[in-house]
């Protein structure tokens, strides 16, 4: 079975109304996920695509029985959302949008633990299920169902690398955005975990990011945990210390963080690492 998410999920979207919420989730119907309703405060009664009922809160969506929400709100409610989502019973929580404060995150990822949720992201372009279950905005033209699953803490070389996995003939299982703000519901060996038992995969992909110490403990996690073949890329190896790239959990400080030391990391692991993105499929075959 599929990691996380799949044909069967129920998906909700918080935030269905605004701009980003009301396209994304119009390609996620069109990718053939099952979104039973959104929420939009001062909406409710209304019908997304005269279709996908809209409600008010997360609390008037719970007789749909949903499995997952999308939360697409501006930072500063995210919180509030996000502990709706999770005190209603709602299983996995994606959140896509960037720079939610730090004690925020704290928070929906401590509550989140204590009620039995998954938290994905913030900041992340979310989960995809190949030919089952897409939440997020991952493009969805970029996938072919295989066998390779891919877990990134970058956006958009996330769509890179699957793009190139499915131009050279191979194809992916689950794809996931783990998020690229400081402070995020799982990493790199929560996904693995899942990755390791899922009889649909067969090899998998990291993509990770200078920054932080989540490659390096991701790197002695599977030396001694898993059996699958894991390549990789570490993007941001020029990066001077003190500047951030791209996001901000892509900061090298104090010379903890380097592209070298994960790579050295992966290394000791049997990891191959990839020079340039487009390299990957070579590394897989």
């Amino acid at each position: 079975m599929s990691s996380f998410v799949d044909e069967k999920t129920k998906v909700i979207v918080q935030g269905i109304t605004g701009h980003q919420g009301s396209f994304h989730a119009g390609e996620m119907l069109k990718f053939g996920t099952k979104i039973v309703a959104g929420t939009s405060p001062g909406k409710g009664g209304s019908k997304f695509m005269d279709k996908v009922p809209v409600f008010d809160n997360v609390s008037e969506t719970i007789h749909l029985k949903p499995d997952a929400t999308m939360i697409s709100v501006a930072a500063p409610y995210v919180k509030d959302a996000a502990l709706e989502a999770i005190y209603s019973g709602i299983k996995i929580i994606y959140i896509l949008t960037e720079h939610v404060p730090f004690h925020d995150s704290m928070e929906i990822v401590h509550n989140a633990r204590r009620m039995g949720s998954i938290v994905l992201g913030p900041n992340g372009p979310g989960i995809t299920a190949v030919g089952k279950c897409k939440i997020g905005i991952m493009p969805n033209k970029i996938f072919k169902k295989g066998k390779i699953a891919v877990a990134s803490r970058s956006g958009t070389l996330t769509y890179e690398i699957v793009n190139a996995i499915t131009e050279a003939g191979m194809g992916e299982s689950t794809v996931i955005g783990l998020g690229g703000d400081p402070v995020v519901g799982m990493n790199y060996i929560d996904v693995l975990k899942e990755f390791e038992k899922d009889d649909e995969t067969e090899e998998i992909v990291l993509v990770g990011e200078i920054g932080g110490s989540n490659e390096e403990i991701a790197a002695r996690y599977i030396k001694d945990n898993v059996s699958k073949k894991v390549v990789a890329y570490i993007t941001g190896r020029s990066a001077p210390q003190g500047k951030r790239m791209g996001h901000a959990g892509a900061i090298i400080e104090k010379g903890v963080g380097t592209a070298e030391s994960k790579i050295k990391a992966f290394g000791e692991a049997g990891v191959k690492v990839a020079e340039y993105p487009v390299d990957i499929p070579s590394l897989l075959e």
